[in-house]
């Protein structure tokens, strides 16, 4: 089969488009669910006040639907593209009425995805709420494949039940390429990049241990914690990342779990390894700690319980390619 031309050039976001889709793009915040936070300077940073930005960003593009008469805001992620050897997409979101036709909604969903075919291979995701259920049903019906469900969760550090401090230090620049080998080898089979195939389990591994030397030698990262428990081998780590500008535009400090894993030679640090994560905001002056975690993963379940994390909110991942 012949594949489609390739989409427009970008277009102007449409604000009636905007106002309809307003109610879902403010759960793109990833604190849209903490009350003490303002709505309003959340729905400007991360919802519709990011659409109308959104063509400004590197690499983006607004795409009309080929059906439904709405828009894709999509764009190309330099970083992964170069990584990855391929063009590597995110899908913001749609825009679209309220009252669009869900067969419209479809077409246009498997239309974008042979629109970027048709420019060669590439690799395409999406992170969408759970409360999204017409674009989650849209691409799904149009070929995105769910490749995850995160759990987003927080601690109030305030009301947090922490046990006695642990030895921890920040992790050195010399041991990036060992907390790299930690991160491959404590392989999560349900996180998106084991749990797609368009990755592959080698791919996976290697991608999150470069995530992780990259945490260590403080490209993204502000402290990466592991054990300093005298006799005790380095097989853990905690990479935290202190969301200064969220907590400028929202007013409240703001810490997030980026990436954790742990050997078998440090069985229970998970556990110590993010109190102590919840200390040091403490000590920060900082009101939440925030973390993601799969859905299906059990483990970390009990560790924020202990902990005094609660449930903010659902996201899918979706995905799709063509190679």
């Amino acid at each position: 089969m012949e594949a489609p031309a390739v989409a427009p050039a970008s277009v102007g976001i449409d604000e009636v488009l905007l106002t309809s889709r307003a109610e879902m793009l403010a759960l793109h915040s990833p604190y849209h669910f903490l009350r003490e936070l303002p709505a309003d300077a959340q729905q400007e940073r991360f919802g519709t006040g990011a659409a109308r930005r959104f063509s400004a960003e590197p690499h983006a593009e607004v795409l009309s639907m080929t059906a439904g008469g709405g828009q894709w805001l999509l764009q190309q992620l330099a970083w992964d593209s170069e990584y990855f050897g391929t063009p590597t997409y995110r899908l913001f979101t749609g825009l679209f009425a309220e009252d669009a036709a869900p067969a419209d909604l479809v077409r246009a969903a498997a239309t974008l995805r042979e629109q970027l075919a048709a420019r060669g291979p590439f690799y395409a995701f999406s992170v969408v709420p759970a409360e999204d259920i017409a674009l989650l049903q849209a691409l799904t019906g149009g070929g995105w494949r769910l490749v995850e469900t995160r759990l987003n969760l927080h601690c109030p550090t305030a009301a947090a039940t922490l046990p006695p401090p642990s030895p921890v230090r920040l992790a050195r620049p010399d041991e990036a390429a060992h907390i790299g080998r930690i991160s491959a080898t404590a392989r999560n089979p349900y996180d998106r990049f084991h749990a797609d195939p368009w990755f592959g389990p080698e791919r996976g591994d290697a991608f999150l241990a470069r995530y992780a030397e990259a945490a260590v030698s403080g490209s993204f990262a502000d402290a990466v914690l592991v054990p300093d428990e005298p006799g005790l081998p380095v097989d853990s780590f905690l990479a935290i990342g202190d969301l200064q500008a969220d907590a400028e535009a929202l007013g409240m400090g703001l810490s997030r779990v980026l990436l954790t894993a742990v050997g078998p030679l440090n069985r229970g640090w998970h556990l110590r390894l993010t109190a102590e994560t919840v200390r040091r905001a403490q000590q920060l002056g900082f009101g939440q700690v925030m973390m993601t975690t799969q859905a299906t993963n059990r483990a970390v379940f009990r560790t924020c319980e202990k902990l005094g994390f609660r449930l903010g909110a659902t996201t899918h991942v979706l995905a799709c390619h063509f190679s």
